[in-house]
């Protein structure tokens, strides 16, 4: 199993600043994510989904993923909690699976304050300014390797 995790306000995508977050839902893209996960990995994967507004929560599931032995990656979008949360960072690194950061937008050539991930350092990688094929990057890496 691989799991997808997304933080704060992308449960809004395709509604929220389209110009940066594109007009495609992540339901509506979670099917292709699927897909590509089944057929590179022949089936022997699955996808789980995560999405929460709520740092403590999306620190629960980090942590219930953490040794969860089933679970072989995770693409991690902390939405605004890159940018500060030390608690998420925290779970993140005591994950014993690999973990790859994405983030829809170029983090880099936005705002000064989004230019910094705290999450980034213990993750395997990240990914960034790819919208949404972002995560089928990382999938593709975390089953390929």
């Amino acid at each position: 199993m691989i799991a997808i995790i997304n933080g704060p306000n992308l449960n809004m995508l395709g509604r929220r600043n389209p110009g940066v977050y594109g007009v495609k839902s992540f339901e509506e893209f979670l099917p292709e994510a699927e897909r590509l996960t089944r057929e590179l990995s022949g089936g022997s994967e699955t996808l789980e989904y995560y999405q929460s507004n709520s740092e403590g929560e999306l620190v629960g599931i980090v942590q219930r993923l953490a040794f969860d032995p089933t679970c072989h990656g995770i693409v991690i979008n902390p939405g605004a909690y890159a940018h500060y949360s030390y608690a998420l960072r925290d779970a993140v690194e005591m994950v014993e699976s690999p973990v790859i950061v994405v983030h829809i937008s170029n983090i880099h050539a936005r705002d000064e304050f989004r230019h910094k991930d705290v999450i980034v350092p213990v993750s395997k990688g990240t990914i960034c300014g790819l919208g949404l094929d972002g995560y089928l990057l990382a999938l593709r890496h975390l089953i390929q390797n």
